[in-house]
């Protein structure tokens, strides 16, 4: 295996590891009740999907 001849400084090493940054979610609006919501996925506060009905959603009480 080759081996580095010589040392990486610091900032080389750091600037290598610079793009482990952290990502906003994708999110979209629902087309029925305008909440944001995950793309291809059921509206978790309406329960549409594609434009139908897929899942009942009980209301939270407060």
């Amino acid at each position: 295996m080759a081996n580095p001849t010589s040392r990486h400084s610091k900032s080389r090493r750091d600037k290598r590891r610079a793009n482990w940054k952290g990502q906003m979610p994708t999110l979209v609006t629902c087309p029925d009740c305008k909440e944001y919501k995950a793309p291809h996925r059921v509206c978790p506060s309406c329960g549409s999907y594609n434009g139908k009905k897929i899942i009942e959603v009980v209301a939270k009480e407060s």
